[in-house]
């Protein structure tokens, strides 16, 4: 099934997440700077990323849930979407909590909760993108309207050719 929130002739949904995609990374990286150097740029630039990030990741959220409620119901793909959205939420939600727990002291300074709500955010955003790749690459979704909604998951091995 083809994405059913479309700009020019694209889905907006895989155009949008590579934007809090990048930012969450990179205020990760910038923690991870500020750890080494003790330098406060880094702080204040993490806090900044994540809070773009989390507002772009609630606008590409919308445009995903879109797509996902096209998706028929029973299938593999609806399933695997749930879980991709729901991931997605809870990775927002951990950076949201670290931006708030810095918020609330001096100068942006993260403490160990909020460097802990943005490392296992990171960690947790892999396993949702390599969901969302598995929807695109392996289930045909928001590509083709013939996508094959059950198509049996990418970590299974193909029968060998001529077997």
């Amino acid at each position: 099934m083809e994405s059913r929130a479309k700009a020019m002739g694209h889905g907006i949904h895989p155009m949008l997440i590579v934007f809090p995609l990048g930012l969450l990374a990179t205020s990760v990286i910038f923690d991870i700077l500020y750890l080494i150097t003790d330098r406060t740029g880094f702080q204040i630039s993490a806090a900044y990323t994540i809070a773009a990030g989390v507002i772009g990741g609630l606008v590409a959220a919308m445009f995903g849930l879109i797509d996902w409620r096209a998706i028929p119901s029973g299938t593999r793909a609806k399933r695997i979407g749930a879980v991709h959205g729901i991931g997605n939420v809870i990775v927002v939600a951990l950076f949201a909590a670290s931006w708030l727990i810095r918020l609330a002291s001096d100068n942006w300074e993260p403490n160990a909760a909020a460097l802990a709500c943005s490392f296992l955010g990171i960690v947790l955003s892999g396993g949702t993108a390599w969901l969302g790749g598995e929807l695109v690459e392996r289930l045909g979704i928001s590509v083709s309207d013939n996508a094959n909604v059950n198509a049996p998951s990418s970590l299974r091995r193909a029968p060998a050719r001529g077997a």
